[in-house]
């Protein structure tokens, strides 16, 4: 008899997937109802499934202290002052850039956010759906760590506090700047609020700090605190609301139509659009300094290896060096297309019959037909499922005075980040197939680029499939086991491959918009591996541990192209 109960158990990792099922459907439910309180009954199927999750990027979400590894990776993808706000109100794009209101950009995320009042903040969604899953996602975290304080320092039910609470109120409510013993007197009462010590927050205090919030640590937890304590004590809930408009809009592709049209225009205005096309899906950097940098540096490079150039060019103090390659590049047929229609993606345009490619370092063959010579079509990363509007928008013909032109795609290479699950920071993964994460759905393809492209260059590479997740921010080491051990054989995961995949798949397979023979080709590097402890990307940024990987496949792509 045991051994029948026994098969019936879940697993950790059944457990996980079905709460990210859980919440997917919850959040599409919350959405089409318009508005829900995240810490009523409406938001109760959230909070208890991302506490059934667990997931690695917020740490200790369930238990009694506070996570401050996680509370910083939220921070930085909400907009500043989040934290104080009542109503959170997200938005489709109507029209706040032209009023008063400043636009509040959070640093991790490109999203305009306008703080209406005091207790109002509202965030614009042009992006699609995967950005609602992101910030209801990161609100629900931070909601709960909230509610962690006020439990911590709620004394009795007419909502006295502890001495505790009361210290850190007055630091903050405080308008004087506070001196060094001030400030750790205030890190004293906050640590023991957070469960956590004096060292462990001394350590990370400045990393929350801003150049004009100096205590910004201390104002977080004394809002987020305060909110949750009128939460229990006088019922004033927090509240998410979606506009009418954004539920009307979400879904149809209005952004990414307007994207293509711009740069479809802009082809045909410089006369490009029946010339070989070539997208890239990429930072808007590698490409440019790989072929101009050793034309525009030619001391530079002269001097030192290559990656050790593209290293200084990626360093944000190096303004100088950035500008002389920008400036050659717009010389030689560079296009720069500054996003005006909210998908945040800007674009650059390289007309390479305007480039001598002898002078790059890149061994590539003379071009003698200048007609002929591919047009790159670079692209900044799309976010999620906004990778397939802007890409199926982009394949269709360009209709302009009723003549259709079919554009004459040659190939689509796309270059990523996305966590690994063997090996670590800076490798390089080559997947064979996307799988799409709670579905069965699979998109294998043939990939051009393939492990020996790559090898032999002093980085890790590997070859498999690849899961494309709805959230970075709920994935955890059971789900993620299971992947990685089963005959999904999965080597990575990330948030965009299956989403281009079907739209390049319906463009050229169904719909007959471009060839069907068109090139594909996709690599990531790995920003972080979820699998380590402390290997998650809340653990930090890359640093120029991104600089070879980005630059060996982007050296690949364009040998590839060229020949």
């Amino acid at each position: 008899m045991s051994s029948m109960i026994k098969k019936h158990e879940r697993t950790r990792a059944q457990e996980s997937s079905n709460a990210i099922e859980r919440m997917y459907i919850t959040m599409r439910h919350l959405f089409n109802r318009g508005f829900y309180k995240p810490m009523g009954v409406s938001g109760e199927t959230l909070r208890e499934a991302l506490l059934v999750l667990r997931p690695e990027i917020y740490g200790s979400i369930a238990d009694e202290k506070a996570e401050l590894e996680g509370l910083l990776y939220v921070v930085d993808r909400l907009p500043h002052g989040i934290e104080e706000c009542r109503f959170i109100n997200l938005t489709s794009d109507e029209g706040y850039k032209d009023s008063h209101f400043e636009s509040i950009i959070p640093p991790k995320r490109r999203r305009n956010c306008y703080r209406i009042d005091d207790e109002q903040m509202n965030i614009e969604i042009t992006r699609g759906r995967s950005e609602i899953y992101d910030i209801l996602t990161h609100l629900t975290f931070l909601f709960v760590e909230s509610h962690k304080i006020s439990k911590r320092v709620i004394i009795d039910d007419n909502g006295s506090t502890t001495r505790d609470w009361q210290k850190l109120e007055a630091a903050v409510l405080n308008k004087k700047k506070l001196t060094q013993k001030e400030r750790e007197i205030a890190i004293t009462h906050t640590a023991n609020i957070l469960g956590r010590t004096f060292k462990e927050l001394s350590s990370v205090y400045n990393v929350f700090a801003l150049p004009n919030k100096p205590e910004r640590l201390l104002q977080i937890v004394y809002w987020l605190g305060k909110l949750a304590i009128e939460e229990v004590v006088s019922n004033n809930k927090r509240t998410v609301t979606f506009s009418p408009v954004l539920r009307e809009r979400l879904g149809h592709h209005i952004h990414g139509e307007i994207w293509a049209n711009t740069i479809k225009e802009t082809l045909k205005k410089e006369g490009l659009l029946e010339r070989p096309i070539h997208i890239i899906s990429a930072n808007l950097h590698s490409v440019m300094n790989t072929l101009y940098a050793p034309i525009a540096l030619k001391a530079e490079t002269s001097k030192s290896e290559i990656f050790k150039v593209y290293e200084a060019l990626s360093q944000s103090d190096n303004k100088a060096l950035r500008n002389k390659v920008i400036q050659k590049a717009e010389k030689q047929g560079m296009i720069y297309i500054k996003d005006t229609s909210g998908t945040n993606i800007d674009v650059q345009i390289f007309d390479t019959s305007k480039i001598d490619l002898s002078k790059t370092d890149l061994n590539l063959p003379k071009q003698d037909n200048k007609s002929e010579a591919p047009v790159l079509f670079v692209m900044d990363y799309a976010f999620g499922e906004q990778a397939y509007e802007t890409i199926d928008e982009f394949l269709k013909p360009f209709t302009d005075e009723d003549k259709k032109t079919h554009l004459n795609i040659e190939s689509i290479s796309i270059m990523g980040k996305a966590g690994i699950l063997e090996g670590g920071k800076g490798d390089i993964m080559i997947p064979s197939a996307h799988i799409f994460e709670g579905t069965a759905d699979n998109y294998p393809f043939k990939n051009e680029l393939c492990k020996s492209d790559l090898e032999g260059q002093g980085v890790e590479v590997f070859e498999g499939s690849m899961i494309t997740v709805l959230g970075t921010s709920l994935q955890n080491k059971d789900i993620l086991k299971f992947f990685y051990n089963s005959t999904w054989n999965v080597i990575g995961l990330e948030m965009e491959g299956a989403h281009y995949q079907k739209a390049i798949q319906a463009a050229s397979k169904v719909r007959a918009s471009i060839s069907p023979d068109v090139k594909v080709r996709y690599a990531y590097y790995a920003s972080d591996n979820p699998l380590e402890t402390g290997g998650t990307l809340a653990s930090g940024g890359l640093g120029t541990s991104g600089v070879k990987p980005t630059y060996l496949i982007t050296r690949k792509i364009l040998q590839q192209i060229f020949n």
